[in-house]
């Protein structure tokens, strides 16, 4: 048995895996990873499948003590280092007992992701391990003193390394326009689609509010209750859109303007405060095969797993100088997947 105790985290450090489906109609909330592809990079760097319950850090990393038989950890996102000394980006590393993982503060972006070998093993509820803060389904976030024991098997596993992630587009965010995007006045339309927006500082796990120019319904703001989706870009009273994500509520009652495409929505979970996003209307067909595009890349990526050149235990690691993390001149520190 392997276990990871947590010595510090941030605030909202948490349990994530794929979340909850098919429950949207009881009131209950997907939660879920706010980026599976770092969630999925993760766990392939340590033999679990893609959708593995890891550790999600927003912003802030964490620090943790190695008790028992040695584990094989990744991080997607931050940088990692095992008893002070920094690892090399996109590679697992073996820990073993009395070893201290320190997490840093996300790279590039706000969510982190750290898996072990076999997974977490805590009972899911309703099918998930996914923490849901709001309604405390799955449980709470982390905090100084949980244990968390992992699903590692005897022996001293074998790290393995990335080439990189899948790269990310740096133009506008796809969406779908809709389903109400008929209740806005066509110039408000047209603002949403040729004017950028600014990521504000009012953002968690249940949405991101974007503030610009204000967005005029046509009809008032106030509609029935409907089903929300993740990506649903809704426009309360004031004007200034929000989108909604992994956390989101399962019925809302502001107009929704446009959705934002699925393959588009890790990216823009990653988009810090102060950063501009703008937005470009795709139709249903496009969105469609942007996913498959999407799903195609992240199974390129995970196809590309390979073993790490030499052991990357924390023994070797005291052994060599590694200077902030970076390994290769021609690797990204970042694990970003950048030039």
């Amino acid at each position: 048995m392997s276990l990871l105790r947590v010595l510090a985290c941030g605030p909202s450090t948490s349990l994530q895996d794929r979340g909850r489906f098919g429950l949207q109609r009881f009131g209950v909330s997907p939660a879920g990873a706010m980026d599976p592809v770092a969630l999925a990079a993760a766990n392939a760097l340590v033999g679990n499948a893609p959708e593995t319950a890891g550790i999600e850090f927003c912003m802030l990393g964490g620090t943790f003590a190695v008790e028992g038989d040695p584990v094989l950890v990744a991080v997607v996102g931050a940088p990692l280092a095992v008893n002070g000394t920094a690892t090399p980006a996109l590679t697992s590393v073996v820990l073993a007992a009395g070893d201290r993982l320190t997490v840093g503060a996300a790279r590039g972006g706000v969510y982190a992701c750290l898996a072990a070998a076999g997974g977490f093993l805590r009972p899911a509820e309703m099918g998930s391990l996914s923490v849901h803060r709001r309604s405390g389904i799955g449980g709470r976030p982390l905090v100084a003193g949980d244990e968390l024991e992992t699903g590692s098997r005897a022996g001293r596993p074998a790290p393995l390394t990335l080439p990189g992630l899948p790269p990310d587009s740096d133009g506008p965010f796809r969406v779908v326009l809709g389903p109400q995007d008929d209740l806005f006045t066509p110039e408000a339309v047209a603002t949403f689609l040729g004017e950028p927006f600014t990521v504000s500082t009012r953002a968690d796990r249940m949405g991101t509010r974007l503030t610009g120019p204000p967005l005029a319904h046509a009809k008032g703001f106030n509609i029935v209750s409907d089903g929300i989706v993740t990506g649903h870009v809704q426009v309360p009273g004031d004007g200034q859109p929000i989108v909604l994500m992994r956390d989101r509520q399962t019925t809302g009652g502001y107009p929704k303007i446009a959705t934002l495409v699925s393959a588009d929505l890790a990216r823009f979970a990653q988009q810090q405060p102060g950063r501009r996003a703008r937005f470009r209307a795709v139709s249903r067909e496009e969105a469609v095969a942007a996913l498959v595009e999407h799903r195609r890349a992240v199974a390129r990526m995970l196809a590309r797993v390979e073993p790490a050149a030499g052991a990357m235990t924390s023994e070797r690691l005291l052994s060599v100088n590694l200077i902030s993390g970076v390994e290769d001149a021609g690797r990204d520190p970042t694990g970003s997947g950048a030039p």
